[in-house]
């Protein structure tokens, strides 16, 4: 395993950190009275749309996937299209779930969607952006020893960050504290981002840590 590998995913991921930070402390500047608490539908759709323009430019950029065979304008066309019906149903996905696990059904039913948006930014994104359209790769990767790579390990470790983060962020919102910060969904979306950020941080550290021991196998 190359240590410059590992130096452009830790310069990746401090972009998607620096995105977070920037859509939590630049609408200040501009919009009067904006908190992530006290306007916090708003912040959900910047920081997704923020941390979506980072997924899509280091896509762009960085190129972490081998090319495709087909590469006709056609072939782009069919996988982007793909791509946003995958994302688009991991939303209604992540919104069933939510539900289930006692969010209201119809009232805050923005909210709830909103944070699932947020969800699917922190995860299926990165999958679509990553591996592609393509369900047998991202079971390939959250399988045991399914990771080719150290992008598929850092997609392994900040998707179960994000989604840990959101369940321990559930946990203060029954509590009879009457804070701001307990109304729905925000305790949750801030364990998700906290937890996402823990696994932007920890994934690289982790890889370099024990990049002796791991042994990918060739695609």
């Amino acid at each position: 395993m190359k240590d410059i590998e590992v130096r452009r995913m830790g310069s990746a991921h401090a972009f998607f950190i620096l995105s977070i930070m920037l859509s939590t402390f630049i609408p200040p500047l501009f919009l009067d009275n904006f908190s992530v608490v006290g306007t916090h539908l708003p912040w959900l759709w910047i920081c997704s749309l923020s941390v979506a323009a980072v997924n899509f430019v280091l896509y762009v950029l960085l190129k972490t996937t081998p090319s495709p065979k087909r590469n006709s304008f056609y072939h782009k066309v069919s996988k982007f299209l793909k791509s946003c019906a995958y994302f688009l149903m991991s939303c209604l996905l992540f919104h069933s779930i939510i539900v289930l696990y006692g969010a209201p059904l119809l009232e805050s039913i923005l909210e709830t969607f909103s944070f699932a948006v947020l969800l699917s930014t922190f995860t299926t994104l990165r999958c679509l952006c990553m591996l592609g359209p393509n369900f047998s790769a991202w079971i390939r990767v959250f399988s045991k020893n399914g990771a080719m790579s150290i992008w598929d390990s850092s997609l392994q470790i900040t998707t179960v960050c994000s989604l840990v983060g959101a369940w321990f962020g559930a946990f203060p919102i029954p509590l009879d504290w009457d804070r701001p910060w307990q109304v729905w969904p925000v305790s949750c979306s801030l364990g998700a981002t906290f937890g996402y950020v823990l696994g932007l941080v920890a994934a690289p550290l982790w890889i370099h840590w024990n990049r002796k021991q791991l042994i990918y196998k060739s695609r």
